[in-house]
């Protein structure tokens, strides 16, 4: 079983800055891509940015250039700087992590989620 824990919310003014962390634990044998993803009720959960083990990155466009997303892989984490918050940015974020765990004599490659983590901008 993996866990992943986030936290860093809350309550920012527009143009201020969070910063979310994600811990991953449990039986990893190596975390590929790690992620953040954002979820507004009724709608479909997107992409904020994903950065792959060799730290490569993806950015929705609607916040390239304003939020930095980085990983240790030594301690299994992942976080990401928010910078020039706008209210739009108002969401629950949800860290994910595709997993290999190790299944035996092999490996098997699995998604996990956070349990997702308030993130407030107001105007």
């Amino acid at each position: 079983q993996v866990q992943l824990v986030e936290s860093g919310g809350g309550l920012v003014q527009a143009g201020g800055s969070l910063r979310l962390s994600c811990a991953a634990s449990g039986s990893i044998f190596r975390i590929n891509n790690m992620g953040w993803y954002r979820q507004a009720p009724g709608k479909q959960r997107e992409l904020v940015a994903r950065i792959t083990w060799s730290g490569g990155t993806t950015y929705a466009s609607s916040v390239k250039g304003r939020f930095t997303i980085s990983r240790d892989n030594a301690k299994n984490t992942v976080d990401l700087q928010m910078n020039s918050l706008k209210p739009e940015d108002t969401d629950v974020y949800v860290c994910n992590a595709d997993v290999s765990v190790v299944a035996g004599t092999s490996t098997m490659r699995q998604p996990y989620w956070g349990q997702g983590t308030q993130v407030t901008v107001s105007s």
